[in-house]
């Protein structure tokens, strides 16, 4: 069943986002992107993750550092901090964006990216008003991963999440370089947690009530 908001939700929702942006966050497996596209798509917002930006960028690179970006990108690990601002700090107060809320799936995911991602956004008019994370223990990652490796089975992921390597060293980046930013983003009063080990409609419907919640205790 597909969960959808409440048009009292929606337009609370929206009034209080406005134009700005609300970053999700979460390790391989935890339904970032679909949450994020399913809230953008209700919200009536541009979803963007820092993979399709700096992919896309590999068709007008003329910069070999650049070009490199987007080929690590390709394989699954995530651009080095300086092709990140290079590549996805402007895009997110480029004119195309303009009149638009965010919803972004883990941009500006290691530590020190916070701060140019949050000031981009202000730039563009998207301030950060909430961030969003889905909480999945690691013993579920490799459900999730064993699952997604049955040619049988929907896709969970990106193709390349079924190579083991790639899928652990995203857990020991998230460990490592995300959780830092993600506390940070706690302390400034922004974060929602959410139980991402539920069915995908049940977590969606809990980001929805939490968010809804955020929202009246956050009016200004």
């Amino acid at each position: 069943m597909m969960v959808v908001m409440n048009e009292r939700q929606i337009v609370a929702v929206k009034d209080w986002l406005g134009t700005g942006s609300i970053n999700v966050f979460g390790v391989a497996f935890s339904g970032k992107d679909t949450v994020g596209k399913r809230l953008a798509e209700v919200l009536g917002a541009k979803f963007l993750s820092s993979g399709d930006v700096v992919r896309a960028a590999r068709e007008n690179a003329s910069d070999a550092q650049i070009r490199t970006a987007a080929k690590i990108s390709d394989t699954g690990v995530w651009a080095p901090t300086e092709e990140f601002q290079e590549l996805i700090v402007p895009y997110l107060y480029d004119q195309e964006l303009n009149g638009y809320a965010l919803i972004l799936s883990m941009v500006g995911r290691w530590i020190g990216e916070e701060e140019p991602v949050m000031a981009a956004l202000k730039r563009g008019g998207h301030d950060t008003r909430a961030v969003i994370l889905l909480n999945v223990s690691e013993d579920e990652v490799w459900r999730r991963w064993e699952l997604a490796k049955d040619p049988n089975a929907r896709n969970l992921g990106r193709a390349d999440d079924l190579d083991q390597r790639t899928v652990q060293g995203r857990l020991d980046e998230f460990r490592d370089k995300t959780l830092p930013v993600i506390e940070i983003y706690s302390q400034m009063g922004l974060l929602i947690e959410v139980n991402g080990e539920q069915s995908r409609d049940g977590v969606f419907d809990e980001v929805v009530d939490k968010l809804e919640a955020f929202v009246v205790n956050n009016k200004s």
